[in-house]
């Protein structure tokens, strides 16, 4: 049997979502999850994530005020534009 390839921080932040909804084929999960045990920093973000999910699935739009509501949208905005460059 081969060693998995390694998996860089950048791919395993593009591939998070599909691992926490267990979406991702048996491989690329083993390889994602190699790479977790080897960097702290994405065990941290993939934990962040976790956080993320857990507080906002309970958080519904009228409990935003209304400066946290522009300003979030203010922040898609922004992220859309620098995407899109």
């Amino acid at each position: 049997m081969t060693e998995p390839e390694d998996m860089s921080c950048k791919e395993l932040v593009e591939l998070v979502t599909d691992y926490l909804e267990d979406e991702l084929d048996r491989g690329i999960r083993r390889r994602l999850e190699i790479h977790l045990t080897e960097c702290d920093g994405c065990a941290v973000y993939l934990e962040q994530m976790r956080e993320t999910i857990r507080l906002t699935g309970t958080l519904t739009e009228d409990q935003l005020s209304p400066e946290a509501r522009e300003g979030l949208l203010a922040a898609f905005r922004r992220l859309g534009q620098t995407s899109s460059t």
